[in-house]
């Protein structure tokens, strides 16, 4: 499991591990059931703190993407798919909700926010 870790990055440390590693198991990169490192062996990896890799742990398993069990590790959860696809849809939603308060406040018509929108939507197909 390779993660990069950027110090210049607006993320912090734990943030971009937990988002690589969301990225991983969305591709399928790492698939349900698959173990993933230890905290420990994965800061002594990244050269971090345990402390930092922890609160990623913890984030992706709230956000049900890993479980975790003592004595036997953080496994890739099976409902994840599911998690990542929500979180995202909200995301996408508060994007175009700011791009309908501009589109409303500026007089562009709704026709001209859907072509824009068809045409990002479609770009890299």
């Amino acid at each position: 499991m390779e993660i990069i870790i950027s110090n210049n990055a607006n993320k912090p440390i734990y943030e971009q591990i937990t988002s690589q590693i969301k990225a991983m198991i969305m591709s399928g990169e790492l698939q349900a059931g698959e173990a993933i490192p230890s905290m420990r062996a994965l800061a002594k990896s990244l050269h971090v703190s345990v402390i930092t890799v922890r609160k990623a742990y913890e984030d992706l398993q709230r956000d049900g993407f890993i479980e975790t069990t003592v004595g036997r590790g953080s496994f890739v959860s099976a409902q994840n798919k599911e998690f990542y696809q929500e979180e995202q849809q909200r995301l996408a939603e508060e994007h175009l909700q700011t791009a309908a308060e501009i589109g409303r406040v500026s007089n562009i018509p709704l026709a001209k926010l859907i072509e824009l929108l068809t045409l990002f939507y479609q770009e890299d197909e």
